[in-house]
C-alpha cells in the first residue's frame, strides 16, 4: 500500500469517530449550556454555528496530527523500529 492510501484508511476511521462524538456531544453541550446561561441577567442565545465551527476544528486538528504521525511512521525505516523493540 502506499503511504497516501494508509493516510487516508487512518484518516476515514478517525473522521468516523470524530463525527459520532459530535453529533453525541453537541445537542448535549447545547442543552447544558442553555441550563447554565438561563441563571444570567444579561443572556445570550448560543448559536448552532458555534458548534459546527468547533466539529470542523476538531476534525481539523485531528486530520493533522494524524497526517503528521501516518507520515513519519510510512517514511521511516522498519528496520529501526524493528531492532529497538
Amino acid at each position: 500500500a502506499s503511504i497516501f492510501n494508509i493516510i487516508g484508511l487512518l484518516l476515514k476511521d478517525f473522521f468516523l469517530q470524530i463525527v459520532i462524538a459530535f453529533i453525541i456531544a453537541a445537542p448535549l453541550g447545547w442543552y447544558v449550556m442553555n441550563l447554565w446561561l438561563q441563571d444570567f441577567a444579561y443572556r445570550i442565545d448560543i448559536n448552532w454555528l458555534t458548534f459546527l465551527f468547533a466539529g470542523v476544528l476538531s476534525l481539523l486538528i485531528a486530520a493533522l496530527t494524524i497526517l503528521i504521525h501516518a507520515y513519519k511512521s510510512a517514511i521511516s525505516n522498519p528496520i529501526k523500529s524493528l531492532r529497538s523493540e
